[in-house]
């Protein structure tokens, strides 16, 4: 079956929530996708939607307890910090000598929480009853269809060539305006507050530094001393000098990047062996089916030891549901990757055996990172760090071949909750304005968050949602195995009116989803 078709189950409110603990704060929108394809899911998680098994979800933003904004992370111009550097010593370290040494313990792994969908036991637990034969279209009526069908055809592939090219303009303005590292952004003023005495650093004072650093400019300095007792009494001018300077640093002074530190050889009596692999998530995939039971065993050890679940909660049927169901339809383009795209477990395995999976979507512009579980006898390893860095290195590999696919997507992030603002660390990134939609550096934003939890990114006030409802009766529909629009729809449904519910789902989902994905009505 080609092509979405979705369930749209409408808001629902007043049930809890697994990061504020408030008992009815949680509000959000959800729909059941019998199918989807890359091109829509990339649309609706640019819209703030997010996937579960086969549910998508989008909190309502203004109302919800905890706000999650959609965050992503610049793979292509990603910088380690030394957090993340240690961790990845760390890795290096066992795999190659066995070290376990348990340096910078309890970092929260990526998307560890998954309270939106299984703790408000909501649609994600009630399957859709809707039978297959109902879902196959058979015929599209084109009674009273819109008009002018050819204009509208060259109007959307106008506005996607317009949206590639604000892509490509925003990739280009970001990378422009990342911040070094070290230095504050220049999009928003910081004035450092002198800190309390025996707290933090003096700033009044130079910046300490290092004994290497220090030989190192002494080095240079004697060497342009002799330089300039040279070249028959003529002292060097100002640019020979810094010249001079530039030429003499060492090309080992670069910084690592991840790549480095991944695969960096390891001697021929290592401790250890890992071994990545990247898994399609289908039951058709022999490598997939092979590993279906280690997998689902050790999806049960970390949701209950990490989680504290009920057996009778991680079991394989509620591991099928929530992490190998996928809406997503796998593609192979000529201009994609080699992997294809679609749903993906990106298994570690150590010495013969799992010790954690990260669950991917491989999309047209991003790898979205959908869920990590992992063997907790390995805390020690910070595996929710590694794996991130590791996914980050995936994207930049995928890049190579598809050039459209440059970012790394890490799900919601949510200041008003402490302990989901980690995902801020990886940087440069941004998050997705709730209102118009339009990606901003997370600098930019987090000021306005220490104000208010609920935040329009965006400050053009003019500013409006691009992609916003302009006509209802264009949204597609499936009712009775047959697609046509709404506005015929609309004139055949008996019984009372579902205008305001199909308003509801064509707003959030966006005028060009609309159009595309099907509306299943029954």
């Amino acid at each position: 079956m080609r092509g979405a078709v979705v369930e749209y189950k409408g808001w629902k409110e007043g049930y809890r929530c697994g990061y504020c603990a408030s008992a009815q704060g949680k509000v959000s929108a959800g729909m059941w996708a019998h199918s989807m394809t890359i091109q829509d899911y990339q649309d609706l998680i640019d819209r703030g939607w997010r996937r579960s098994g086969k549910y998508v979800y989008k909190p309502i933003m203004n109302q919800t307890c905890c706000p999650q904004y959609t965050i992503r992370c610049q793979a292509l111009h990603f910088q380690t910090s030394k957090s993340h550097k240690k961790v990845l010593k760390k890795m290096l370290k066992f795999i190659s000598k066995g070290d376990v040494s348990k340096v910078m313990g309890g970092e929260e792994p990526m998307d560890s929480h998954i309270e939106d969908v299984v703790a408000c036991n909501y649609e994600f637990r009630s399957e859709s009853h809707v039978s297959q034969a109902e879902l196959t279209p058979l015929s599209v009526d084109h009674a009273e269809s819109v008009e002018t069908e050819d204009k509208d055809k060259e109007q959307m592939e106008e506005e996607v060539n317009v949206k590639k090219v604000e892509s490509g303009s925003l990739q280009i303005h970001v990378a422009k305006d990342t911040p070094v590292p070290g230095e504050p952004s220049h999009s928003t003023k910081i004035v450092p507050a002198l800190p309390k005495p025996g707290k933090g650093a003096d700033l009044s004072k130079p910046p300490c530094r290092k004994a290497k650093d220090i030989r190192k400019e002494r080095k240079l300095q004697k060497l342009l001393q002799n330089q300039m007792c040279t070249c028959e009494g003529s002292p060097l001018q100002a640019g020979d000098q810094v010249l001079l300077l530039q030429n003499s640093k060492s090309k080992t002074n670069q910084p690592k990047t991840i790549e480095d530190f991944i695969f960096a050889s390891l001697p021929d009596d290592a401790a250890h062996k890992l071994e990545v692999r990247l898994v399609p998530v289908s039951f058709e995939d022999p490598q997939f089916k092979s590993s279906f039971s280690q997998s689902a065993a050790l999806f049960a050890k970390y949701q209950m030891a990490i989680h504290k679940d009920a057996p009778s909660d991680c079991g394989e049927n509620e591991f099928t549901r929530f992490l190998c169901d996928s809406p997503l339809e796998a593609e192979n383009l000529p201009n994609g990757p080699d992997c294809g795209y679609g749903s993906f477990h990106q298994q570690y395995w150590l010495d013969g055996k799992i010790i954690a999976v990260g669950v991917v979507d491989v999309l047209p512009y991003c790898v979205s990172s959908v869920y990590l579980y992992y063997d907790p006898d390995y805390s020690f390893l910070s595996l929710g760090v590694y794996s991130a860095l590791r996914e980050i290195a995936f994207t930049r590999q995928l890049h190579e071949k598809a050039p459209d696919l440059c970012f790394y997507y890490m799900g919601f992030y949510i200041h008003s909750c402490p302990k989901m603002r980690y995902k801020g660390q990886y940087r440069p990134s941004d998050l997705l304005c709730p209102e118009t939609y339009v990606w901003m550096p997370i600098e930019q934003c987090l000021p306005l968050l220490e104000h208010s939890k609920y935040c329009r990114f965006n400050q053009d006030v003019k500013a409006v949602d691009e992609g916003r409802v302009k006509e209802l009766g264009r949204v597609r529909v499936l009712h009775k195995r047959t697609i046509m629009p709404y506005s015929v729809y609309k004139k055949r449904r008996k019984g009372p009116s579902d205008e305001a519910s199909v308003q509801q789902y064509a707003s959030l989902v966006g005028q060009t989803c609309s159009e595309r994905m099907l509306l299943f009505r029954s």
